[in-house]
This record gives C-alpha cells, structure tokens and sequence, in this order.
C-alpha cells in the first residue's frame, strides 16, 4: 500500500481541507497526468475518424474497424493482463505503455507527410494503442488505492472521472478545430504530447507500492486467471454490474462508432461544428461526475447507480433527430443527458469495485469484469458500422438507441433493486476469496462525495 498519506481521517468529524485530494501532491500529479492524457484521448476519438474520413475517404465500415480494433486487445489478452498486473509494480508498466503510446501516435503525422499513410497503418496503431491501454488502465485502476486512502477513493475516483468528463467536452471541440485549420493528421500531435506528460507526471509521484506478495508466483497463471473469473462470476453485485456493462457498451459502442460519419454525411455539418456539437453532448460527463456523490447521500449508492443508467439511456432516442436546424438542439440534449448517466454511474461503480475487492484480487476482477464490458465494444463498433453500411446510418441510430434504452432493465435482475446502498464487503460465502482476507477499503455507499465504460 501507500506510504503515510497525511489526511483528516474518515468518520472523525475533521473537516477536510478546501480542495480536498488536490492538495495532496501525488494524487496531484497522478490527476495531472490522467486529465492531459485523457485530453489527447479525446482529441484521438475524432480526429482519428476524422483522418480516416476526410484524407483517405473511408467508408463506414473502415470507420467503425477503427473503433474496434482499439477494443479488441481487452478481449484477446485481457484476462491475462489482470493477472500479470497483480504480479508486477505497475508504475513501471504504465510508464512503458505511456512510451510506446507515444511513439505510437507520432507515426501516423510522419507517415501522412510522407505521402504513404493508408487504412491499415490506422487499423496497427488503433489496435497496439488499445493494446497499451489495457495494461495501462488495468495497471492505474490497482495503482490509485495506493496513492489515495481506501475512505478517500469515491472523492479520487469522482475527480479523476469528473477530469475526465472536462476534457472530453474539449477533446471533440477542439480536434474539430484542428482539423478545420490544420487538418485531422495534427490532431494526433497533441495526443502524442500527452503522453509524454502522464510519464513526467508518474515519475514524480513519491508514494511507492507494496511489492505484490512472492507466494503468490508460484501459482500458475491459469489459476490465478480462475480465481479472478470465479470472485466475478460467484458474486451477486459484480455479476449483474457486469452482464449490465457488456450489454451497455454494446449501444454506446454502436452509436458512438458511426457518430462522426452520422454528423458529417448525413447532417451535413463540417469537422468544426460536428465536433462541437459531441463536445457539448459530453458536457453531461462533467454534470454527471460532480453530481455523483450528492445523489449517493441523498437516494444511497445502489439506488442512485440504478436511476441514472435506467433514466439517462432512453435520452439517447433524441440523438437520431440531428439536422441542421432545431434538431441540433435536441441531438445535443439527449447526448448530454446519456452522457451524465454514464459518466455518473461509473463514479458510483468504480468506487464500490476498488472498496468491495479483496485487494490481492482487484487487477484480476477488474480485468474480468472488463474482459466481458470491454469485449462488446469491438462488437458494438462493427455493429454500427455493419448496420449503416446497409440501412443508413440515421436508421441504425434509431436500432442501437432503443436497445441501448433498455439495458438498464438489466439491473433489476440481481439484489440491486432491494438496497438503498451497495455493501462494503462481499459476505463471507459469496466468493472464492479467503474470508481472512479483508475488502479494500470503506463503503462506497457513503462517499465523500464515478466506469464510460
């Protein structure tokens, strides 16, 4: 775990200092890094699409290729990435995926000046990116627990998620502009910088991580991957949390995959207002992730998760209304609203997760819940891109957006529906897990104070 953390401890009655988990230097500069690095993320989801679009004529179904191949790694290696997370430091694994990201990225502005930019470069990157991410992600997802104490994880989650949002209403505005003056290849410039500071960032935190436990090696690696697959499968909350998530991202993949497409050849807006108008729809992600915690104190956790992701989805329904005139305004509002009920239920999400996992279990069950979350979005993105290509892209909106409005009916079906709050710990029958082995951390349910996806 973490070195002393200097904070008001939870349930004394301190009050916490103004800015709370900012004025703490390392989560500081771990939000530092996340909030650049999630900039040029965004910036990427665009202008990514936009290049492939505007400077080699993609058509549809390339364009939805693009958005899968970045999700398939988390269905190729994303079991045993969990497993090899638990095994390792992870601040080393994030800086050599934070490094190669960047080289990366740098490779599609050198090869489009050189003349010999083409789809399947795209494709290499887009799918060796997703590669790094899902050890990057899985590795920051173990590595926060020990930069922030287990009472103030709902408080680091919220801002990392809210940070998130923030610069996801940037991100599409700004690769619009980018595109329109520069062009789309410049775009991917701004991305690369980004990792270079997310490395800096890490380099300076001081807060060194427990070693993983050396008895634990001499297991194999296919048990450990069991033990992971098991806690999930066995648990009633992180069951139906994941069930719900795959059939989630199956919708959101679907729509967001052709949504650049949608905007630009359908409605007929340029680059510039296309991304503007997705940055406003994600302006729901920063509503979403500062509303969080207020809904959790006064509806409870569990109840608070349920209601933004049954009543946020059905918005969606507005997004295929688009034209150049009042529908803009309508598409802009149902984004806005999806985007907050997301955004908001994983700040509730992620939090019960890192505090109801036993800790020496929490790289492998975060990878097995997103083993099956994240291995729909490859699915979702040629979803899309399959249904426009042969009905149109506006009347595959139309499909992808009703069954997105009724997954939320999927969370009914565990013991969700009969909490106020989502527990602490799972009952000592419930998992695989040694009950002598304690959950990480303090309730979600009472935040100080979200997982797309």
């Amino acid at each position: 775990m973490s070195t002393a953390i200097s904070r008001a401890p939870a349930g004394t009655g301190l009050p916490r200092r103004r800015w709370g988990l900012l004025r703490e230097r390392d989560f500081r500069l771990l939000w530092i890094g996340e909030t650049t690095s999630g900039f040029g993320s965004s910036l990427t989801s665009v202008a990514l699409p936009l290049v492939a679009v505007t400077t080699l004529g993609a058509s549809t179904l390339e364009v939805a290729l693009l958005a899968a191949a970045a999700w398939i790694p988390w269905v190729i290696i994303g079991l045993p990435a969990g497993a090899w997370i638990d095994r390792l430091p992870r601040r080393p694994v994030m800086l050599a995926c934070d490094a190669a990201s960047l080289l990366l990225f740098l490779s599609v502005p050198a090869a489009a000046w050189a003349g010999a930019l083409t789809i399947g470069q795209l494709l290499a990157v887009a799918l060796l990116a997703g590669t790094c991410k899902v050890f990057f992600q899985t590795a920051y997802q173990v590595y926060l627990p020990a930069v922030v104490a287990p009472a103030d994880l709902p408080e680091g989650n919220a801002r990392l998620q809210g940070a998130e949002s923030a610069v996801q209403v940037a991100g599409p505005g700004a690769a619009g502009v980018i595109a329109q003056v520069l062009g789309a290849v410049t775009g991917l410039l701004a991305d690369a910088a980004t990792f270079l500071v997310s490395a800096l960032c890490l380099l300076g935190i001081r807060t060194r991580e427990a070693p993983p436990a050396r008895e634990r090696r001499a297991t194999t690696l296919r048990r450990e991957i069991g033990e992971g697959l098991r806690f999930v499968a066995r648990d009633p909350y992180l069951r139906v949390l994941t069930v719900f998530g795959a059939a989630s991202n199956l919708g959101l993949m679907g729509y967001q995959a052709i949504l650049v497409v949608f905007l630009v050849r359908d409605v007929g807006l340029t680059p510039g207002v296309a991304g503007g108008l997705m940055a406003a729809m994600s302006l729901g992600g920063v509503a979403g992730a500062a509303g969080a915690a207020h809904l959790c104190r006064r509806f409870g956790s569990a109840r608070a998760m349920i209601a933004c992701e049954m009543l946020g989805a059905p918005f969606g329904l507005l997004i295929p209304l688009a034209n150049p005139g009042g529908g803009l305004a309508l598409a802009v509002a149902g984004g806005f609203v999806v985007v907050a009920g997301v955004v908001a239920g994983n700040v509730i999400k992620a939090s019960f997760r890192q505090t109801y996992t036993p800790r020496r279990l929490m790289g492998r069950v975060s990878v097995s819940m997103q083993f099956v979350n994240y291995g729909t979005i490859p699915l979702g993105a040629l979803l899309g891109g399959a249904l426009g290509g042969a009905i149109g892209t506006r009347a595959s909106m139309w499909i992808i957006m009703a069954g997105l409005a009724l997954t939320g009916l999927i969370l009914l079906a565990g013991p969700l529906k009969r909490r106020r709050d989502l527990p602490s710990s799972p009952a000592p029958d419930s998992s695989p897990a040694s009950p002598s082995v304690p959950a990480a951390g303090a309730s979600a349910s009472a935040p100080d104070a979200p997982s797309l996806p």
